[in-house]
């Protein structure tokens, strides 16, 4: 009689185990691909409860004796998961225990105005826009109630940001404006000494005018010396850059002498100084550029035009009006 008993347990035992194992590595078949998101603290209870609702396993309970079992339960990682379509409820646990969570990557590039990093940010997918109907001053204060201003231009460092899937843009937005204030601190605390800065924003701005001049190593230390060459003899900036941020939407991809002559707060050619703001996103080599400008006397340059990106800097007028003669108007 307890022989009996004994193989009907053992054979309860064995049905049972196999069931187990069978809710818990057989794939299920979900139709298309699940975005999972555990929050911070949530425990495995939570998430298999909410795994099973969903229809994403056949019983939250295998997976629950699995998590214990293996003490899976204690390693849970917070974050978005995106589970494929065909997936046991041991690759889920798998993931949760050993997997990092899915991540989307935000590429902005030295040079965007903040106009295109919004555009950006606004279409990248599977993240929160929470932004999207804000307005420019609306977002800054977000990020930073005593930012420089109420004009965002150039607050934003350009870099690759990775965030979780399902974050707010507005965190996107909080590392690259907090990345930024480092990198112009830094650069602003090494400055070399006599630059005709105020203050760390006019260093900015003038990163930003050397970041849209010049995209080329070999140039930025001079083009960023003859903008403080100019603003130490009171010299007009006069570069074509400031005009086209300027003219904003009017601008379509050429610049005419009646553009250069109508004013706006950013012609640096009707205007003596620095343009009121940023008018782009700088990069670490426009910052340090413009904390430590060579020290030649150009006061002018102009592009080559022979496909280097390369510059022709000169000291006077004559100089310069022989350069752009051979440079520009031979190849015109």
């Amino acid at each position: 009689m307890l022989s009996k008993l004994f193989k009907l347990f053992s054979g309860l035992l064995l049905l049972a185990a196999a069931l187990w194992a069978g809710l818990l590595f057989a794939p299920k078949h979900n139709g298309q691909t699940y975005r999972m998101k555990v929050e911070k603290g949530q425990g495995i209870s939570a998430v298999s409860r909410k795994l099973a609702d969903d229809d994403i396993v056949y019983n939250r309970h295998a997976l629950l004796a699995a998590a214990y079992l293996t003490g899976a339960h204690n390693q849970l990682h917070s974050g978005t998961y995106r589970l494929p379509a065909n997936v046991s409820a041991w690759q889920i646990l798998k993931r949760l225990r050993d997997g990092r969570p899915d991540t989307i990557t935000v590429r902005i590039t030295e040079g965007m105005r903040f106009s295109q990093m919004r555009n950006i940010i606004n279409n990248t997918a599977d993240i929160r826009h929470d932004t999207r109907g804000w307005s420019d001053e609306k977002l800054l204060q977000e990020i930073d109630a005593d930012a420089p201003g109420r004009h965002p231009e150039g607050l934003f460092f350009p870099d690759s940001y990775e965030v979780d899937a399902d974050s707010s843009d507005v965190q996107i937005y909080r590392l690259a404006y907090r990345t930024m204030q480092r990198r112009l601190q830094a650069a602003w605390d090494e400055r070399q000494s006599g630059l005709p800065y105020q203050n760390p924003y006019e260093l900015l701005i003038m990163a930003s005018l050397i970041e849209k001049e010049t995209g080329h190593e070999a140039d930025r230390r001079h083009v960023a010396a003859v903008f403080v060459n100019r603003l130490s003899i009171g010299m007009r900036l006069q570069t074509d850059p400031t005009v086209i941020y300027g003219m904003g939407s009017r601008y379509q991809g050429r610049i005419r002498r009646a553009d250069l002559q109508r004013d706006t707060p950013y012609n640096t050619y009707t205007r003596a100084g620095l343009t009121p703001t940023p008018i782009a996103l700088p990069g670490r080599a426009a910052l340090e550029a413009a904390a430590h400008p060579s020290t030649a006397k150009y006061l002018y340059f102009v592009s080559k035009m022979d496909g280097s990106g390369l510059s022709q800097f000169s000291h006077t007028l004559d100089e310069h009006n022989a350069a752009v003669r051979k440079y520009i108007l031979k190849r015109q």
